[in-house]
Formats: structure tokens, sequence, C-alpha cells
């Protein structure tokens, strides 16, 4: 199978031209930390770096939480300190699922992109 997807990408970059080839050529799979760090880069970097820094503060408040929840005897405290502690980390957790999203959105985007390229150079190939 590997074999046919690389005759398939060599036909395809045979038929652009330069500037498509090196485009085509971005437009490759990345690997984890190239899609982590690449959600940090483009029109929406600013709310990415907000989420962040947002995620940080909910998962700090949550270990503030747990640590208040060892510490008192109370019944009523458990309770509060468990609920604040609970809310925290869902908060956390959601805002963490937000930019997984947004890499799964880079992934999709890209790959569009690359079958744009590709109908792009069979049609001029067939229209030749």
């Amino acid at each position: 199978m590997k074999t046919n997807m690389e005759d398939i990408d060599k036909l395809i970059k045979d038929t652009l031209t330069e500037e498509e080839a090196k485009f085509y050529d971005d437009l490759e799979e990345q690997n984890l930390w190239q899609m982590i760090f690449g959600i940090f880069k483009g029109k929406n970097s600013w709310i990415v770096y907000v989420m962040s820094i947002v995620q940080v503060i909910f998962f700090g408040l949550f270990i503030y939480c747990a640590i208040q929840f060892f510490e008192v005897e109370a019944t009523s405290d458990l309770i509060k300190w468990g609920v604040f502690g609970t809310l925290a980390l869902m908060a956390s957790s959601m805002l963490k699922l937000f930019s997984w999203m947004q890499m799964d959105k880079k992934a999709i985007i890209r790959e569009i992109k690359r079958l744009e390229l590709q109908v792009s150079s069979l049609s001029s190939k067939i229209s030749e």
C-alpha cells in the first residue's frame, strides 16, 4: 500500500510546477508536535494563546481545590472543595478539547487543500 501511495505522490508531483510542488510538500502529514505548535500560528492564534492561559489557570485552581479538599475535616467543606475542583477540572478539560478540535480542523483543511491541488493537477493533465 505504501509503495502505491508513493507512486501516486510521485505522479502528482511530476504534473505540478515547481511552485505547486513546493506547496504540495508543505501539505504533508504532520506529527503530533507539529500539529500542537501549528495551532499557535494563523489568524486566530491569539485566541489559542488566551485559551491555553485560561486552561492552565483552571488546572491550577483544580490543584488548589484538591489540596484544600484533603486538608478540611467538615463534610460541608469537603463537598464545597470537591464541587469546585470538579468544575475546575471540567473547564480545563473543555478548553483542552477546544485545542484538539483546532488541531483536527487544521488537519482537515490541509487534506482538502491537497485534494484541491490533486484535482487541479489531474484536470490540467486531462485537458492537455
